[in-house]
């Protein structure tokens, strides 16, 4: 057999014989996902020169470096959303992106704001995981006036829209969660929740969500005040064993922020697995095993991998065309799980 010629390239990428030499000559007038496609047609057809092609799109595709500051790095959570950054850059084929993700293990206001900081001295645009305060927000002002982008990750920095945002829409994330609880309790009665800290936007917006739909449509139940875990899972598993001997009429437990795997042992320490509805988030070991136990009821999860390739277009979006004036903001559609669907 004939090895495949210049015009069969151009002929399998359907463009010209002039672009295919454009994109082997590596010339600079050839748009990026035209040069991606010459070279999936070389790939596809077994061209002689798919190496030249490979080396001259990747001389010409725009680099970046990016950051993310996430939280602790024992949560699962948080492991599973910097695994998922990182196969989201392997598989972008626009760009060439180097990330730098980093974990806080103080969540002070102070360390989050120095850490932020930081890191906006190396990157081009980050993302951070944070909970509201002035510090932080002096600190992201800071970042923004030299010229790097700086977007929320999980939780609302900015109610304005200062700050773009990469999540879930939170308020809908409240209502859903009450929406279980209010149809699958067989009975109103009282209902536990549990919050990380009320300084996350994303947990007082789900927060706020929740009570109004029982506001709305389920005004026999009694919402207990939330209590803070400090999204610690030793504070989640004392606080639920606490509300459980306060109030042995409890039928619900909401668990909104960190923590959750105390909460989890609480209710089976005490053998309520199964036995009060719970709803809680995001889909890693410990969750997926009390869903399969009955220890939960539903999960409420982001879909990790579309909130990373939306992160990371977002902030290819903010450096490419900084002067657009484009809405930097994805929210993203939330995942729910029960023993059923796993």
């Amino acid at each position: 057999m004939t090895r495949p010629t210049i015009r069969d390239l151009a002929d399998a990428a359907s463009v010209s014989v002039a672009t295919v030499n454009r994109v082997l000559a590596g010339a600079a007038n050839v748009r990026t996902p035209t040069r991606i496609l010459v070279q999936e047609a070389a790939e596809r057809i077994g061209f002689y020169g798919l190496g030249a092609i490979q080396a001259r799109v990747a001389a010409s595709r725009p680099k970046y470096r990016f950051g993310v500051l996430l939280l602790q790095p024992h949560r699962p959570f948080y492991q599973s959303i910097a695994a998922a950054l990182r196969r989201a850059a392997m598989q972008t084929t626009g760009a060439e992106i180097e990330l730098r993700i980093e974990f806080l293990e103080d969540l002070s206001p102070q360390n989050t704001a120095e850490r932020a900081q930081r890191l906006a001295d190396s990157c081009q645009a980050i993302c951070i995981v944070s909970a509201v305060h002035p510090l932080v927000t002096e600190a992201v002002t800071q970042i923004q006036a030299r010229g790097v982008q700086v977007f929320a990750m999980v939780g609302q920095l900015s109610a304005t829209g200062e700050v773009p945002y990469i999540g879930l829409d939170n308020w809908k994330v409240g209502r859903t969660a009450a929406w279980t609880f209010a149809n699958v309790c067989k009975v109103p009665g009282k209902i536990g929740i549990l919050m990380g800290n009320p300084r996350y936007r994303n947990q007082e917006m789900n927060e706020a969500g929740f009570r109004s739909y029982f506001r709305e449509h389920a005004p026999g139940f009694t919402l207990l005040e939330p209590i803070s875990t400090h999204e610690a899972s030793a504070i989640a598993q004392e606080m639920t064993e606490k509300l459980i001997a306060d109030h042995p009429d409890l039928v619900g437990l909401y668990v909104s922020g960190g923590g959750i795997s105390g909460a989890l042992a609480a209710l089976r320490g005490h053998g309520l697995a199964g036995r009060i509805v719970t709803v809680g988030y995001d889909l890693f070991d410990v969750t997926r095993a009390a869903l399969l136990d009955g220890t939960m009821t539903i999960v409420i999860a982001h879909p990790l991998d579309r909130l990373a390739h939306e992160a990371l277009e977002a902030m290819i979006n903010a450096c490419s065309a900084p002067t657009s004036g484009a809405n930097l903001t994805r929210i993203v559609p939330f995942e729910l799980f029960t023993r059923e669907n796993l």
